[in-house]
């Protein structure tokens, strides 16, 4: 009961009386080994919070403990209620501190450099959490291991429980990892639009239109991101979003995948074929009639499904098994 406000001998004290009601006060410490000195204190303390009653100006009784709990979690709810207006009240604290910020010093934090991972996680969990209306993100990874999902997870669902607008811009290929593509369906289940690109370079984090993020070097994130408050190059960065946005395809359904993954397995072979004829992409995606783009699509299908890195291994590995 020690979240309502009660210490653990009160407790003892307290249940006691509700398993043998009208006991003398004198009695109890030697029945539940208390100190002679503490076990008045904690009646004098239950008969104010009104857990016991004093009947006949002698007689102990303990309150019903529906009654009690009731009580105890209504004085226990407006202590919060209370503690919970001075929190927020709090918030006016940061305007008088941002008064002792010189304008230089505010114009030094328009973009600032990060380049410690560990720091770089704790600002994002901070964008999140006091992001208010939306967060965009473009983030071009073709699969994500079990730790990134949970740590991504953790923030995505914090945010839509929240009521915050998530739209996510990500590879199409992410979706030909099991366990990638399952949080991505997961956040579309519950309210993300996501949308898939074929290729793009561009590593987005952009908060309320207020905040992006973007790394300083998008072929290596190690070396650290760039986080911009400059209205002027958020709203750039955000512009950026959109444009990608409008060409991206919403996330297929699963019965859209099902039917692709059925007619790459089904050309498997005139895929092999066209990809070791030694034509290029063009003459080759014309050779069974598809675009460039699907034709890309169907030989990276191809590749993962053989397990190889490259074409020319592809090629080897489909000879050895027969396949051309």
């Amino acid at each position: 009961m020690a979240v309502l406000g009660v210490s653990a001998a009160e407790e003892k004290v307290y249940r006691y009386f509700l398993r043998n009601p009208n006991t003398p006060v004198e009695e109890i410490h030697a029945e539940l080994n208390l100190d002679t000195e503490s076990v008045p204190d904690c009646v004098d303390r239950l008969l104010d919070l009104g857990m016991l009653r004093i009947i006949g100006g002698c007689r102990m009784i303990p309150t019903d403990p529906d009654t009690a709990v009731a009580r105890l979690t209504d004085q226990r709810l407006g202590a919060l209620h209370s503690e919970l207006q001075r929190v927020t009240g709090c918030r006016q604290v940061a305007d008088s501190l941002r008064t002792e910020q010189s304008s230089r010093t505010t114009a030094s934090c328009d973009v600032e450099q990060l380049t410690d991972l560990a720091e770089m996680r704790n600002r994002i969990d901070d964008l999140c959490f006091f992001a208010r209306e939306e967060v965009l993100s473009v983030e071009p990874y073709e699969e994500l291991q079990p730790e990134s999902i949970e740590y991504a997870r953790r923030l995505d669902l914090r945010c839509l429980r929240r009521g915050i607008r998530l739209h996510m811009i990500v590879l199409r290929a992410a979706l030909d990892h099991p366990p990638t593509a399952a949080y991505l369906r997961e956040l579309a289940g519950l309210g993300a639009r996501i949308r898939v690109v074929d290729e793009t370079t561009e590593r987005i984090l952009a908060y309320d239109r207020n905040v992006a993020v973007v790394p300083v070097d998008p072929a290596e994130t190690s070396r650290g991101a760039l986080i911009a408050h400059e209205s002027g190059l958020v709203s750039s960065i955000v512009a950026l979003f959109w444009r990608i946005w409008e060409q991206a395809e919403e996330l297929p359904a699963r019965d859209e995948e099902s039917a692709d993954e059925a007619l790459i397995a089904a050309t498997l072979q005139e895929v092999l074929v066209a990809m070791c004829s030694g034509d290029k992409d063009e003459a080759a995606a014309r050779s069974i009639g598809v675009s460039v783009r699907t034709f890309r699509r169907k030989v990276a299908a191809v590749m993962k499904h053989l397990g190889a890195d490259n074409r020319a291994q592809a090629a080897l590995l489909a000879r050895e098994r027969g396949w051309i």
